[in-house]
């Protein structure tokens, strides 16, 4: 084996400038995929990073002994949500909530220190007048879910009015007082959300990424082929043919890992400004930890070896075949139907599906696609070849029959980037399912037999804060509805009514019905981000693949366009049908999968496609086939200079 070894890396030294530049087109596709990999997969630790430390906020009721009584409910400041906490501890020396040095006295507050920072900026009366406690210190990050959060967190005695008040119906009123045993809480049902939303947009990043992962391992193929045949002739036997490829192609990845690993730390301070749920992400959450890291440092080596090897059989079975260049058998249909067979499962799909099972069908159909392309393409080829009028498109037909693999590979990318544009597409909400609700009316929830009295405190808060309002109050039954219609409609006035009506009556807070919105548009912002984010790195995946399989296909292809130049063909005529070569089975494999994404997304669209969806179709359509034949531009030079000297080499 160290022969083998030795011979190997001999072979990756040797092979000349061609030969070094080869390697580190693959090098440089393993650093891509690696570096967009460990992305993908920090996502989703993110997300779980977040729920956790969210967790003690969303409280579980005691089934033994309670150690302390819990209530939560959001306020609002400047359009920015306050998660306000209050604490009461049943027993001396109860352990304190995650992010506390220790439990809140009756008295205190404890800000974030984004909060606090705020409380500063503001005038009294605008925000801090909220909590006239005492400042008992300053909540840590591992309570925080991002690190702009607002949060507050009182102290209370337990039979303080806040902590023995009725639980509202509303949830949105919030967590009314619940007798808890610990703070370990569990996920709130937007964290859990959250995570679907970010398993769903990794399935559509890591995909594309395996996909070019492995392609990686067959980039220079041909030449590595040509080989590796000349080797079996001369007596090599298949294992060792099978342990060469497997050799050269992990050490080659394994150099690619590494360097996409030093790729991805580089990166990740421009990450964590990526913001979702209303804020930035901490270093430490888009850091996959180091298990995960070695995981991937791993595993992509081995797939890129154990993509090279399934591409070995030609040279093991047929290695004269291979050295005379044989066209190699078609590809069956087997490969449509498996696409079909998937397919067909999709409508069954739905919002109730879970999540895990959504994940595994859409990353099932994103992989039948890469498998039926090269069918796909060999059809194409055939029909153009019988079509074509000139020679250009004449070279572009037989060559896509000669090698649909080789073609597929150029414009796999894009046509995946397709399928995640279309799925995306259909589910881009557009922003009118949300009404402009009027933030300069307040309303609070009141006891019936406290009408009178609260509707009279309020009028009095409002008239000494200086804030001119009506005040009314409606409904019926046991809890009503109580008004406040501002004349002066600025975020000021607005911020001084919350103050001036806080603790008016205990558990309950003035809110608006754009308060009732603020989560939905949320949740819209996040996905449009979410979008962006998935698209950005589509796109860097379909890009980088283009552009180093395109010029991987020139070095490999360099013998054949040095005969044809030999044969009088002009450099012209070769760019052209490399462009048709690319861009027709583009065309047509970029529009399929569009349709099968938005053919997947379609059991899950809440509203018909709307103004964004479709931009964002036309926009990913326009920047596909820009960055392919920007990819193919970039590439002539490289085939001037490997046709500069059209005398057949040797090797």
């Amino acid at each position: 084996m160290s022969g083998l070894m030795g011979l190997t890396w001999r072979l990756l030294r040797g092979g000349g400038r061609r030969g070094l530049l080869g390697a580190g087109l693959t090098v440089a596709a393993v650093a891509v995929s690696t570096a967009l990999l460990l992305f993908a997969v920090a996502v989703n630790m993110a997300f779980q990073g977040r729920a956790d430390r969210e967790a003690w906020r969303n409280p579980v009721a005691a089934t033994g002994k309670a150690v302390a009584v819990e209530a939560v409910h959001a306020d609002y400041v400047r359009d920015r949500r306050i998660t306000v906490v209050d604490l009461a501890a049943l027993e001396p020396g109860a352990a304190p909530p995650p992010g506390l040095a220790r439990f809140p006295a009756p008295g205190e507050v404890w800000f974030s220190p984004a909060l606090a920072e705020l409380a500063g900026e503001l005038p009294a009366g605008q925000l801090a007048g909220r909590f006239p406690e005492k400042v008992g210190g300053t909540v840590g990050d591992e309570a925080l879910v991002h690190p702009g959060e607002l949060v507050a967190v009182r102290g209370q005695v337990p039979d303080a009015p806040i902590m023995t008040v009725e639980p509202a119906d509303d949830p949105r009123a919030g967590i009314g007082p619940v007798r808890i045993s610990g703070f370990a809480g569990q996920p709130t049902g937007d964290a859990q959300a959250y995570m679907a939303l970010g398993l769903i947009a990794s399935v559509l990043m890591v995909v594309p990424l395996l996909v070019f992962g492995g392609a990686a391992a067959r980039l220079t193929v041909a030449r590595r082929d040509q080989r590796l045949a000349a080797l079996r002739l001369v007596g090599a036997t298949p294992g060792q043919v099978v342990a060469m490829t497997v050799a050269e192609a992990v050490i080659t990845a394994f150099g690619g890992a590494v360097l996409g690993m030093a790729l991805y730390g580089l990166g990740v301070p421009l990450l964590t400004g990526i913001e979702i749920a209303g804020g930035s992400w901490f270093l430490s959450d888009l850091w996959p930890g180091v298990l995960a890291v070695l995981g991937v440092l791993v595993a992509v080596p081995l797939l890129v070896g154990l993509s090279a090897v399934v591409g070995l059989r030609r040279v093991v079975v047929s290695p004269l075949g291979v050295a005379k260049r044989e066209t190699p058998p078609a590809m069956r249909f087997v490969r449509v139907v498996a696409l079909l067979a998937i397919l067909a499962v999709v409508p069954a799909l739905g919002l109730g599906a879970a999540v895990g099972v959504v994940a595994v069908v859409l990353g099932l159909a994103f992989l039948a696609i890469n498998l039926a392309g090269p069918w796909v393409v060999g059809m194409l080829g055939r029909i153009v070849s019988r079509m074509a009028r000139g020679p250009a498109r004449l070279l572009a037909g037989r060559r896509l029959v000669d090698d649909p693999k080789a073609a597929w590979r150029t414009v796999s990318g894009v046509a995946l980037t397709g399928f995640v544009a279309g799925f995306i597409g259909l589910l881009s909400p557009g922003s009118g399912l949300f009404g402009d609700a009027d933030p300069a009316e307040l309303r609070l929830s009141v006891p019936a037999a406290q009408v009178a009295e609260v509707t009279a405190g309020a009028r009095e808060r409002l008239s000494a804060a200086g804030v001119p309002a009506t005040v009314k109050a409606g409904g019926e039954g046991g809890s009503r509805l109580l008004t406040a219609s501002l004349r002066e409609r600025d975020a000021a006035s607005v911020d001084r009514a919350r103050t001036a009506l806080e603790g008016l009556v205990p558990g309950h807070v003035a809110t608006s019905a754009a308060d009732d919105d603020r989560s939905g548009i949320q949740v819209l912002e996040d996905i449009g981000t979410g979008t962006v984010t998935v698209l950005t790195v589509s796109f860097l995946v379909a890009i980088a693949s283009a552009g180093i399989t395109a010029a991987s296909s020139i070095l490999d292809r360099r013998q054949t366009y040095a005969l044809l130049r030999l044969a009088g063909t002009p450099l012209e005529v070769l760019d052209r049908a490399r462009r048709a070569e690319t861009l027709i089975p583009l065309a047509v494999m970029g529009g399929g999968a569009i349709a099968v994404g938005m053919f997947c997304a379609a059991p899950f669209a809440i509203s018909a496609m709307n103004v964004t969806g479709v931009v964002t179709l036309l926009v990913c359509v326009a920047l596909g086939f820009a960055g392919v034949v920007g990819a193919g531009a970039a590439s002539a030079p490289l085939l001037r200079s490997v046709t500069a000297d059209p005398a057949p080499r040797p090797d």
